[in-house]
């Protein structure tokens, strides 16, 4: 799966049940949990064991995580839920038919790639360290460039900043459009400015 060396391949069933057995999961977690998600099974690890790499000081290995879905989307809240009861490195393969998605968690956020054909996916295992290949899978999948040398946190950060911008700038152009009072237009206007003035700074 995702082209990863066979070395990494494992197959290791998660049950649902097991993990809300005992983690003692909230009945609307459990609820969305269930109507999202058909299973959960562990398909691949990528150690100092599975590939060439060096241990690191805080990540000892990267498990692949295959959760089939039952509905095209799968909300963030999920892969949330999962990461916070589950103590370990993990990368998602969202599938749904013969299509998935990527998403991990870092930074407090949630992040997915794009859908396509699952045979299509090909991860790439850069990076002399465990620390290292893993900040690079998160990159791939949000779309980050590293070469800049900023920490990959607050790359996240500073994009999910920017997005949420971009976002508020688009609502207020709409309203300063719609609006005919010339001094609410004018506070618009003035609110827009500053906006892309902190979005340039970004």
């Amino acid at each position: 799966m995702l082209r990863l060396p066979k070395s990494t391949e494992i197959s290791k069933a998660l049950p649902k049940k097991a993990i809300f057995d005992r983690f003692n999961v909230s009945p609307s977690d459990r609820k969305l949990f269930d109507e999202q998600i058909t299973r959960l099974s562990i398909v691949g690890e990528i150690s100092p064991q599975t590939v060439a790499v060096k241990a690191g000081a805080t990540v000892a290995a990267v498990y692949v995580v295959l959760v089939t879905l039952k509905t095209a989307t799968c909300s963030p809240k999920n892969i949330e839920l999962l990461t916070k009861l589950i103590d370990q490195r993990m990368l998602f393969v969202l599938q749904f038919g013969d299509t998935a998605r990527l998403a991990v968690y870092r930074a407090g956020k949630v992040l997915m790639s794009e859908s396509k054909p699952l045979p299509e996916w090909e991860l790439h295992l850069t990076g002399l360290e465990m620390e290292a290949v893993w900040e690079n899978i998160i990159a791939q999948i949000g779309g980050f460039d590293l070469s800049g040398g900023k920490d990959i946190d607050e790359i996240i950060i500073e994009n999910d900043r920017r997005e949420k911008l971009l976002r508020q700038i688009a609502a207020l152009e709409k309203k300063a459009m719609n609006e005919r009072q010339p001094r609410r237009k004018w506070e618009y206007v003035e609110t827009i400015k500053r906006l892309k003035a902190e979005l340039e700074e970004l």
